[in-house]
């Protein structure tokens, strides 16, 4: 029985791999928080384990000798700046952490969950040969790319490293991202469809292809997992039929939204309470980069799913689980 380590199991990401690898067969050893909820991790035949990823020796000691696969899911995602310190202690010093445990403890191989972000929220189609953003300065981009640079120096040294690039994963487990959109949409609160547009990817199908980025994924690469473009436009009116709700069938102008992105984020320096909205976040919305997935299509055997699909699996997951719940 192949074994392998998860952090950020109790995420949403970490969800679908945990039960992607329990189908499989895989034994499976989770980290978390202390304060992290383990309620839906139960669900599944898994070791847990307590530890901070920024703390080396506490991961040491929660992995196992010889893990067949690591699989790092944890990630700070914030997009306000008053959290931007603790993000890079998460998402780079973290990363640092757990790659220094798992060639300590001879892990076999280790896949890193990136981000679309590296690569900027631009025009036109990326792929995986496109140019990154500087792993410099704060946000989480800038992170993430640093993250990826320790990732890829270990590769360099000879360890069995890869990294995946989702896209805007939509699917089950989610409570925060788009979820929170289809919840808002279900009662009627949604204030205005973003202008931009983007690639999406199924959450089950990025851990299939993290599981096989583990078996056959080559060291030191990049794997976009995206498939399914559309416009945020396009994204409501689903959700908007799934809800039974009427959505904007318009979006919203990028100049507004910047600017209430702007406004907002100006009122949570006063409040300290964190905007809804901020420009790094009206960055993301009002981009139009579309993302390739044929790298992964091909030496992976990804298979992207129709934006239909996924939004159906996460409201029909919301709707069992009672968060749409007047």
């Amino acid at each position: 029985m192949p074994l392998a380590f998860v952090t950020g199991a109790t995420g949403f990401l970490g969800l679908n791999l945990v039960e992607r690898l329990a189908a499989g067969g895989w034994e499976i050893v989770a980290l978390h928080r202390a304060a992290s909820d383990t309620s839906r991790l139960a669900r599944f035949p898994v070791r847990r384990a307590v530890g901070d990823i920024a703390d080396r020796a506490a991961v040491a000691a929660a992995l196992p000798a010889g893990a067949d696969a690591v699989f790092h899911c944890a990630a700070n995602t914030a997009m306000w700046s008053r959290r931007y310190a603790q993000q890079w202690r998460d998402n780079v010093e973290g990363t640092e952490a757990v790659l220094a445990a798992a060639r300590e403890r001879g892990a076999q191989r280790f896949v890193h969950v990136s981000t679309i972000g590296v690569y900027g929220h631009g025009q036109g189609l990326v792929t995986e040969d496109s140019p990154q953003i500087a792993p410099a300065g704060l946000g989480y981009g800038p992170s993430k790319a640093a993250a990826e640079a320790a990732v890829k120096a270990a590769a360099r040294a000879g360890f069995a490293a890869v990294v995946v690039n989702p896209a805007h994963i939509i699917g089950r487990y989610d409570t925060h991202n788009w979820a929170r959109m289809i919840a808002m949409t279900a009662k009627g609160t949604i204030p205005g469809v973003p202008p931009g547009a983007g690639s999406f990817c199924h959450a089950a199908a990025v851990a299939d292809a993290m599981i096989a980025a583990a078996a056959r994924g080559r060291p030191g690469q990049n794997y976009v997992l995206a498939g399914a473009d559309a416009s945020f436009v396009e994204v409501f009116r689903i959700i908007g039929r799934l809800t039974g709700r009427t959505v904007p069938q318009r979006a919203m102008p990028a100049a507004a939204l910047r600017l209430y992105a702007r406004l907002l984020t100006g009122m949570a320096a006063i409040t300290g309470r964190e905007p809804q909205i901020t420009p790094a976040i009206a960055d993301v919305v009002t981009g139009q980069a579309r993302f390739s997935s044929a790298r992964a299509i091909r030496e992976l055997g990804y298979q992207p799913v129709s934006l239909e699909a996924m939004l159906e699996d996460s409201y029909r997951w919301m709707n069992d689980e009672g968060l749409l719940a007047a």
